[in-house]
């Protein structure tokens, strides 16, 4: 996986700043109450000083911080080591930093049940958390997803382009996505870095051309993209995968996994994080570009083994006939109030 951004190694690299986005973290993105269990996990090729920081965090707010590393994984949702995932099942909150992150694993759903907040920040770096957490006004980021998802639910059909070719259309199911409202406040569900909405879509429904030129991963030996990947979609399955190395690469895991529906659309979502500006290679930060689209493709739900993610840049979406992006750009008033409220580059 390429990082061609952030990977400044030195200890002391933002040291100060890393302090403030960490304490933002534990204070407004996921607040740590007194006495809470806090897991904070690391594989080897995750950064060492945002877990610290995390911690000293955590331990300063009166949480109770332990951090577990481990080897690098071959692959998002592997089974975690025994006493890792054992401790996860015993945390009040989980943050993973992990590079192959643990959303939609055993141990996920374990820890789920046992009513943990899993916090999702998987290859997060110094300079990352600094940009995106550190940076960012998060309370209207968060009214903006609100919002996003509320006016994509209210709408029938989802049509997305895009320059690079897209030209696809979804189809709004009402009964809604959990994942994008409220949380229950017992706990038992996880929370993603901010900056990013969605909406659900029937997933037989997406139909079209899908262009990803931003980012694809996992596969590992994917990332950043250096030629487009086209998807041919019919009835929310992938039936045509087109393009250079990186499409042949997407068309080589997705097969090696012998299921259908990791073939199946799983859900489709608007990025728009102030410090997100174009691709770093890790998709948990790729997929908050400012004003990009970004689709999941194998659905876990219906049993898929595989789930990978891709970015759509710079797209045009319609919710039924009102356009509410053009090119990256959001032009629904009450979406430019929010932008403008951010802070976000081009909205003065």
């Amino acid at each position: 996986m390429n990082f061609p951004l952030g990977t400044e190694t030195t200890p002391d690299y933002y040291g100060v700043e890393l302090a403030l986005a960490a304490h933002k973290l534990v204070i407004e993105v996921r607040p740590v109450e007194i006495g809470q269990q806090v897991l904070i996990t690391v594989d080897s090729s995750a950064d060492m000083r945002v877990a610290k920081a995390t911690a000293g965090a955590v331990f300063a707010q009166g949480g109770i911080p332990s951090i577990a590393i481990y080897p690098s994984l071959p692959a998002p949702m592997d089974t975690l080591p025994k006493p890792v995932s054992n401790a996860a099942a015993a945390a009040d909150i989980w943050f993973d930093f992990a590079v192959a992150y643990q959303l939609y694993s055993p141990a996920y759903h374990a820890a789920l049940e046992n009513g943990c907040v899993y916090v999702c920040l998987a290859g997060m770096d110094v300079d990352m958390m600094v940009r995106t957490i550190g940076k960012v006004n998060y309370p209207p980021m968060k009214k903006m997803a609100n919002l996003l998802y509320k006016l994509s639910q209210e709408a029938e059909t989802v049509r997305v382009t895009s320059p690079a070719g897209t030209d696809m259309t979804m189809k709004i199911d009402k009964a809604g996505d959990h994942f994008w409202e409220e949380p229950p406040e017992q706990g038992g569900f996880p929370q993603m870095l901010g900056g990013q909405s969605g909406f659900m879509a029937f997933r037989e429904s997406y139909e079209g051309v899908l262009i990803f030129d931003g980012t694809i991963w996992p596969p590992f030996d994917i990332g950043i993209l250096r030629e487009p990947v086209s998807l041919t979609l019919k009835g929310g399955y992938i039936q045509n995968i087109e393009g250079g190395v990186e499409a042949r690469a997407l068309s080589q895991w997705l097969e090696s996994y012998n299921h259908k529906d990791a073939y199946l659309m799983d859900h489709a979502c608007y990025g728009f994080n102030p410090g997100i500006r174009r691709p770093s290679g890790r998709i948990i930060e790729d997929e908050r570009i400012f004003g990009c689209m970004q689709f999941g493709i194998g659905a876990t739900e219906y049993g898929s083994p595989a789930h990978t993610d891709g970015v759509t840049l710079s797209p045009s979406v319609w919710l039924d006939d009102v356009q509410i992006e053009d090119n990256g750009r959001y032009i629904h008033p009450e979406l430019i109030a929010l932008c403008r409220e951010m802070g976000a580059p081009g909205y003065d």
